[in-house]
């Protein structure tokens, strides 16, 4: 189940805001630019290669595509058996910016999508079904637990705007990971 939790940014243990409601979180993160959206779409087979699952989503992903002027899409999928997990999930854990929007669609699983904008951190736990669309150089870190299992899309307008510029803050220290 999808959710949102906003808190002051130097007090990750008071939530302002936390919602579960579909509509209440589009409605909070679109304030600061994120785009939100449930999608209730076919799923792939649980065991669906990469390639089927794109194909699965494909009349989807061509329409937000063109409308958004997105390049090229792929598929993630970060378990518990990918290769240097710990390194990868450290190096999502630290708060960093991207000069193009990060754009996800949850397949399977969940995580967490933490953004921090204006003196407040952004909470939004996304699950299969989920799209979030994270603007260029909005801060933010992202984290799926110590044994993640997900299955997402990601969609690009240039791969090389994906490569992570850390802020080199320690907020993401200071509140809960997955």
């Amino acid at each position: 189940m999808s959710r949102l939790t906003v808190y002051r940014d130097t007090d990750p243990e008071t939530p302002l805001v936390r919602t579960e409601d579909g509509a209440a979180i589009a409605a909070e993160l679109k304030k600061i630019g994120v785009r939100f959206e449930r999608w209730d779409l076919p799923r792939p087979a649980a065991n669906a290669s990469n390639e089927e699952v794109m194909a699965t989503y494909k009349p989807y992903l061509d329409r937000l595509m063109a409308a958004q002027g997105y390049g090229t899409a792929d598929v993630i999928r970060i378990t518990p058996e990918t290769p240097n997990l710990p390194a990868i999930r450290a190096k999502f854990l630290a708060e960093h910016i991207h000069t193009e929007d990060e754009v996800r669609f949850f397949v399977a699983g969940e995580g967490h999508f933490f953004m921090h904008v204006d003196g407040k951190v952004y909470d939004a736990l996304c699950s299969e079904g989920d799209l979030i669309s994270v603007p260029a150089n909005t801060k933010h870190w992202f984290d799926a637990g110590e044994r993640p299992n997900v299955v997402a899309l990601r969609v690009f307008t240039d791969t090389t705007g994906w490569t992570p510029h850390y802020t080199g803050d320690k907020i993401s220290d200071s509140f809960p990971a997955a």
